[in-house]
């Protein structure tokens, strides 16, 4: 068996930690139109929320798997930013999704975790949870990228 650490270390900005809290959605974007609330905000570690709104259903009553997706896609970027180097930008290459359980009505919230950082590249895996159920599990890969 490797001796391997299961929670990685990481270099943490709080004062970028601060700045994804004390945004209440007033920065435009999907994620404006869509609701989503950073809540909390740790060292490889974001929780985010989203309600679930009318709008934002499909014709049978359920949640959108897109807009679930969407919100897989910003917490996996999101939360590399506090411990990701002055200056450095995350963009998305790719991620799965699973989407487990049908998410009708409440508030749906995912916990993103960093599983791997190096200086080009991050690994997340987001699990979102509705109702105390696991609604979907996603991971994905962030590629990080210097300034120009």
């Amino acid at each position: 068996m490797t001796d391997v650490a299961l929670t990685p270390k990481f270099d943490y900005d709080e004062q970028i930690a601060a700045r994804f809290l004390a945004n209440k959605g007033g920065a435009g974007g999907l994620h404006t139109f869509l609701g989503i609330r950073i809540t909390a905000v740790g060292p490889g570690a974001m929780t985010g929320e989203l309600d679930v709104r009318a709008e934002l259903l499909t014709p049978i009553g359920n949640m959108h798997g897109g807009v679930l997706s969407a919100f897989c896609d910003h917490m996996l970027g999101c939360v590399c930013y506090p411990v990701m180097k002055k200056g450095q930008w995350a963009a998305t290459t790719e991620f799965k999704i699973n989407l487990t359980a049908p998410v009708t009505q409440g508030t749906v919230t995912a916990n993103a975790q960093i599983i791997n950082l190096s200086r080009t590249q991050a690994v997340v895996r987001i699990d979102v949870v509705n109702d105390a159920r696991l609604a979907a599990v996603a991971q994905g890969t962030v590629t990080i990228r210097d300034p120009r």
